[in-house]
């Protein structure tokens, strides 16, 4: 199949419908957003003389939508100019744009015949081979293609977004029997390398796989909680991150879903299953009427939780009244708080004998059951329903991972002791001698299908650095970073100290890992695979020295960390740097120098050292000025203080993007960087980056001189700081802070256009740095940031 998504879509511009708009848009697709024509007037377009018939008034639902997608949080563009890239309209004057687009996506109401209306509509102007999906969370994409010509059918499917669909990761694919294999294929080839997403193939069921499990572990919580006399806070503070969830746990969940979605959701199933399992997908009364009360949740202000000023309380499901939130305590608690890994935690909880032990042991053995007993149902196998509870849920293991972590054999002996009936086929692989769900051999995982192990297959662009570990060891490591070889003569530097900040021994393997490239490899990654890729500095090593009066310690830490940038910059092989997530201080510090950088598509990166009473420390301030320059068209006249004016403003005010697009717009990524929207795919990228630099003859950097605005550059730069100060906006401490950074930025005491070495503006970092750090006021917002997570004004 030869097929490109060029152009499409979205029929239907509700919250979903504008989201997926959005994200088509963030990747550089061109969407057409369709909706309904209005049936009557509202009052303003009755004021402005305007009838049903402009097109103003007839585009007006997707229109809204539009704009609403500027005031949504979290925000679904990653750039606000990538609404240009979404056109308006309507399903009357505008279907016939469908015969220019590649792929349609319905995004109606949750209405069997009202999806069958709209794709009678769209298969009567839809171009031949362009793709057709569903964004239904529940109908059946089988009764929906009803009626439809031959090739609408060969290339319908379902494709089930979750929400928002910018930041979650599941991408459900749902074939029908008409379903072409070549269709089904492309789109998870597409799902994952264009979209970014996990895509998992389900079976045309009630709910597919996420919303099945995940509803139906939701609803055996609150029953347990009914049955149990824990309260809504309790429960919520162990049903998150301990058992390696979401920090929202259970009930905060279900008030940022909406109750009212939620409610809908398992009603899908309600309707079509019998017996037990329609039992459980009742929801209790309580809910239904927390529902009609009005108490959705967060977008009605109230729902499990009330927030009242400071205070967040939380509700009693027997009095539907509100008081002061709990936390649980117990043994098991305590305990599985000592232990390292998800899965030693949960093994310390669900065995225990006291509340926690025994609420958990009941959910998640139910849970584990039910996935069992859907096994062929929902999915083919176990590893497409624990991705899609990963994916979809945030859950950190999926149901039979955590069931292979609290030990299969010993939970189903207990569970038949209380007369629990397994699934035959668990039981029948337990009678086999096979006792997990995965296993590992010489690196490569497998898991357990019809009587065997099968190989777990990944797409080829993910690149597992604990794999790569296991199976070839690591080059060298320290107690900050590991060096790796990844393969094909490209190696990786892994940071992997607490929060990944940096401290003398990552820049020791920095040190390292530039000498050991520049002789045996190609070139050099610099990324890794935990929660952020650096958060900057380490703060606590840095309070601890000033405190104890070792400045000339910090000198040479300074000196020390400027020299291994240095060499990151002029190495003669390549150096391609891979930021994701948390990108901050001194993690962009180290991204700024590469050759290359490809930062994955959520990357928030800045310089925000202003916010601990600091300024960049780690060349940043000279290397994002240099960035900027070196973003400037060649042969180009332009005023260098409007340069130094703008990484002046991007640092004083800790700008942080809220994308890679974004870190794009501020500065810290050259036009040439690239950005990978499937943040598993990052790596292979950079690796891939590395490789092509090396092929096209790398040539290392040629250090040269850089013009500064010297001492009327550094005047006009202070204007605005001090009208800040004046206005009350900033603090006395904070203007000299930013008289620091703008001394830096300007070059000091030297005249407009002058030209300075690298070395000479790096040297004025480092004063300006050791100066800050010792006064006092720097050192309250350090204490302050270590122990609170958060800046203090003084």
């Amino acid at each position: 199949m030869n097929q490109l998504i060029k152009k499409a879509a979205v029929i239907g511009s509700g919250v979903m419908g504008s989201g997926i708009a959005a994200h088509l848009a963030n990747i550089g697709i061109p969407t057409i957003l369709l909706d309904i024509v209005p049936c009557e007037l509202t009052k303003q377009e009755e004021a402005k003389g305007l009838t049903l018939k402009d097109m103003q008034v007839r585009n007006r639902i997707s229109t809204a939508a539009i704009q609403k997608l500027l005031k949504q949080k979290p925000a679904p563009l990653t750039l606000k100019e990538n609404l240009d890239l979404i056109e308006a309209g309507n399903l009357e004057d505008d279907l016939v744009k469908l015969k220019d687009v590649d792929w349609v996506i319905e995004v109606v109401v949750e209405n069997l015949n009202i999806k069958k209306q709209v794709f009678e509509k769209v298969d009567q102007f839809r171009k031949p081979g362009s793709i057709i999906s569903s964004n239904t969370s529940g109908i059946s994409v089988e009764a929906m293609v009803e009626g439809r010509s031959d090739d609408f059918k060969k290339n319908f499917l379902g494709t089930h977004f979750f929400n928002p669909p910018r930041y979650l990761k599941l991408l459900e694919v749902i074939p029908t029997q008409y379903t072409d294999l070549e269709v089904l294929s492309f789109m998870k080839t597409f799902g994952e390398d264009v979209l970014g997403k996990g895509v998992v193939v389900a079976k045309d069921t009630p709910n597919f796989i996420a919303n099945r499990i995940g509803t139906y572990g939701l609803l055996v919580t609150l029953q347990e909680m009914l049955k149990s006399g824990l309260s809504v806070g309790e429960i919520d503070s162990i049903t998150g991150p301990l058992i390696g969830r979401a920090k929202s746990a259970t009930f905060r969940t279900l008030d940022v879903v909406g109750l009212d979605t939620f409610v809908h959701v398992a009603g899908n199933v309600y309707e079509q299953v019998e017996g037990e399992e329609k039992e459980v997908f009742e929801v209790p009364a309580f809910m239904k009427k927390m529902i009609e009360n009005g108490w959705l949740g967060s977008k009605s202000g109230q729902g499990f939780f009330l927030k009242k000023g400071k205070e967040i309380l939380e509700l009693d499901p027997n009095t539907l009244e509100y008081g002061p939130r709990k936390k649980l305590s117990t043994p098991a608690i305590e305990l599985a708080k000592q232990e390292k890994g998800t899965a030693n935690k949960l093994k310390a909880l669900v065995y225990a004998n006291d509340r926690a032990g025994q609420f958990l042991w009941n959910t998640f053995t139910k849970s584990f059951v039910y996935s069992a007993q859907l096994l062929g149902k929902i999915a083919d196998d176990i590893v497409a329903i624990d991705r899609a509870m990963k994916w979809g849920f945030g859950w950190e293991m999926g149901p039979f991972e955590t069931w292979d972590a609290i030990g299969l054999e010993n939970s189903v002996r207990k569970l038949k002791e209380t007369g629990t009936a397994i699934p035959a086929w668990v039981t029948e692989m337990l009678d086999k001698g096979f006792t997990t769900f995965y296993k590992e051999e010489n690196g490569e995982l497998y898991f357990y299908h019809n009587g065997e192990y099968k190989l777990v297959e990944y797409n080829p662009k993910i690149i597992e650095l604990k794999k790569i570990k296991k199976q070839k060891g690591v080059i060298k490591k320290n107690s900050g970073a590991s060096l790796i070889d990844i393969g094909d003569g490209v190696a990786l530097l892994e940071f992997h100290s607490p929060n990944n900040a940096i401290g003398m021994d990552i820049v020791q393997m920095m040190n390292f890992a530039i000498d050991e490239v520049e002789k045996n490899y190609k070139g050099l990654v610099i990324g890794n695979q935990g929660k952020n890729f650096c958060v900057g500095a380490n703060l606590a090593m840095m309070l601890m020295e000033v405190q104890d009066d070792n400045i000339y310690e910090l000198d040479l830490i300074v000196r020390q960390l400027h020299k291994a940038l240095l060499k990151v910059k002029y190495s003669s092989k390549p150096v391609v740097a891979a930021p994701f997530a948390m990108t901050l201080g001194g993690g962009a510090e180290v991204c700024l120098p590469a050759a290359h950088i490809q930062a994955a598509s959520e990357t928030y990166m800045g310089l925000v050292e202003t916010g601990v009473g600091l300024l960049p420390g780690g060349g940043g301030n000279k290397e994002l000025y240099m960035k900027h320059l070196e973003n400037l068209p060649s042969g180009v006249q332009f005023d260098l203080q409007q340069v130094a004016n703008k990484v002046f403003e991007t640092i004083a005010m800790a700008k942080v993007s809220t994308s890679a697009d974004e870190a794009r717009k501020n500065g810290f990524l050259s036009n040439s960087d690239g950005i990978s929207v499937n943040s598993d795919h990052q790596l292979y990228d950079a690796k891939q980056a590395v490789l092509a630099l090396h092929e096209q003859g790398y040539k290392p950097k040629v250090r040269r001189k850089v013009p500064v605005t010297g001492e009327s550059g550094y005047a006009t730069l202070l204007l605005g700081a001090e009208a800040m100060k004046l206005s009350g906006y900033i603090s006395e401490h904070d203007l000299k802070i930013a008289k620091k950074i703008a001394y830096v930025i300007s070059g000091g005491k030297v005249p407009f256009g002058t030209e300075v070495d690298e070395q000479y503006l790096l040297d004025l970092e480092r004063e300006a740095f050791l100066s800050l750090i010792q006064e006092p006021k720097t050192q309250q917002r350090m204490q302050h940031m270590l122990l609170k997570g958060k800046p203090l004004r003084n």
